[in-house]
Order: C-alpha cells, then sequence, then structure tokens
C-alpha cells in the first residue's frame, strides 16, 4: 500500500487521517488512529501576542457560543489563513490539550485545509484522559515466553509507530505471548536495557498504542529487562523484534513528546 504522505508531500500525516476518518464515519479504529495522529503531531498554536518569558496566551475564536483555538500541523498553513506574521506557539498535540481539558475550549484545526475541523471541548477532555493512562508494569513470575498469537495487524504497526519515536530510550523491544507461574496466558511488549529514568515514557508509549488501536487493555503487558537477563534470550528467540531509533539518528527523526481506556472514541460532526 502507497504512502499517501509520500507520494503527495503537500498532505500531511494529519490529512491523511482525516481523509480516512471522513471515508469511514462508523469505523472506532479509523477515528482513534485520527485522535492519535493528532495527539503525536507537533501543532502550531496561534497566540495572540508574542509569548512573553514562557507565557502564552492563545488567540480565542468564538464559535455558537463555544471558544476556540486555532491550531495548524505546518507554520504556513498557519501563516496563510491569519494572511500576516503571526505570534504563536509550537507544541504537541499532546501537550495542548493537556493544557486545555477540562477549560471548556474547543480545537480549530487546519482551518482552510483538507483536514479542517473543530473538535468541541468535551472532546479535548477525552483525548487527554484517553494520553494519560498508562498500563501497569507487570509483576508476575515469567514461566515462559511464546510467538505472539491472536493480536490484529494494526496494534503491531501502531507499536512500530509509537517505538519510531522513542529516540535514545531503549535498545530495543519485544513482542510476545507469555505464560506466567500460575498458568495465565498474555502478551508483553519488553524492553531491553532501558535507558533509567524513560520506563514511564515507555510504558506509556506502548499504552497509546494499545489505546489508539481499539484494543482492550489487559492484552499486553509491558516489562523491562536487561540485555542480561536469562528472560531477554528467550524474547529474542520467540518474540517480533523492534529497534528503537539510536540517539544518534535522532535529526533524521520526527520528534514527539512523550505522553480511561475508552469503548468508543468521540465522533466528530
Amino acid at each position: 500500500m502507497s504512502d499517501l504522505t509520500h507520494d503527495h508531500p503537500d498532505i500531511t500525516a494529519l490529512d491523511a487521517a482525516h481523509a480516512a476518518m471522513e471515508a469511514a464515519p462508523d469505523d472506532d479504529n479509523v477515528r482513534l488512529r485520527f485522535y492519535e495522529r493528532l495527539a503525536d503531531s507537533e501543532l502550531f498554536l496561534l497566540l495572540s501576542a508574542e509569548a512573553d518569558g514562557g507565557n502564552a496566551s492563545p488567540e480565542m475564536f468564538p464559535v455558537e457560543d463555544v471558544q476556540f483555538v486555532l491550531l495548524f500541523d505546518r507554520e504556513e498553513r498557519l501563516s496563510a489563513f491569519t494572511g500576516r506574521p503571526s505570534p504563536y506557539a509550537a507544541l504537541s498535540g499532546r501537550t495542548i490539550v493537556d493544557q486545555l481539558a477540562g477549560q471548556g475550549v474547543g480545537l480549530a484545526v487546519n482551518l482552510e485545509t483538507p483536514s479542517a475541523i473543530l473538535i468541541p471541548p468535551e472532546a479535548v477532555d477525552w483525548l487527554r484522559d484517553t494520553v494519560a493512562h498508562a498500563p501497569d508494569e507487570v509483576e508476575a513470575q515469567i514461566a515462559a515466553f511464546h510467538p505472539p498469537h491472536g493480536l490484529p495487524e494494526y496494534l503491531i504497526t501502531a507499536i512500530d509507530a509509537k517505538l519510531a519515536t522513542a529516540t535514545g530510550l531503549a535498545d530495543c523491544a519485544f513482542l510476545a505471548g507469555t505464560e506466567d507461574d500460575q498458568g495465565r496466558r498474555s502478551h508483553m511488549l519488553a524492553f531491553i536495557d532501558a535507558v533509567p529514568g524513560a520506563e514511564p515514557s515507555l510504558a506509556k508509549a506502548a499504552s497509546e498504542a494499545l489505546t489508539f488501536s481499539g484494543v482492550e487493555a489487559g492484552q499486553m503487558d509491558v516489562g523491562f529487562f536487561a540485555a542480561t537477563d536469562r528472560h531477554a534470550a528467550s524474547l529474542a528467540r520467540v518474540g517480533l523484534r523492534f529497534d528503537l531509533p539510536a540517539a544518534e539518528e535522532a535529526q533524521e527523526i520526527t520528534h514527539v513528546a512523550p505522553g480511561s481506556d475508552p469503548n468508543k472514541p468521540p465522533i466528530l460532526r
């Protein structure tokens, strides 16, 4: 399958996710992937004045008695919309929804572009709660690892995309089936040689891949192992490997800040 954003460089990842959602309005998984792309994207937030000492005031636009901030996924789109040099702040969608949730403010995204959309305040609150969720790290004793089985392909794709943003945080990760010492079976995303202190960010990335794929929480645990751990060889033998970008490759990777398990994402009309 060709990459629409590669074949058409004027089309952004957010444009493509929005078009897919519009083409399948009843597909929850497609809608979840739009929200994931929104959270992962760097967005340009229009300000009412230049930021002063780290304090930034977004420009507010009323639509039917609801206040919206204006966001674009490209700087030139913001400039084209305002028609003049305008102050802005470049932030991840994740950061923006975290700051605006609970304030009754919506998001006006990419107006006058292919992915123009108004996201109401209740959807902003839902997205903040969704990206704030993180899984518990596994505590049970692992008796055996098995090849992963029965997980949907779009979860594998989502994990791969998430870990492509985790530059320098671990050597690699393995997705494997597990069996604990009481015979219970599950799956685990196991990180090998994670950088000390990176565990929460990696666990959150795994959680978001699970959530935005529409897969039930509990179908995947998160674990951390040293390369010298006795389990690492078993994981390498049966697990599906994901290589994380090394730190020196950071300039080639789109940077995404490290970030309720919803049954249904909000439907945007």
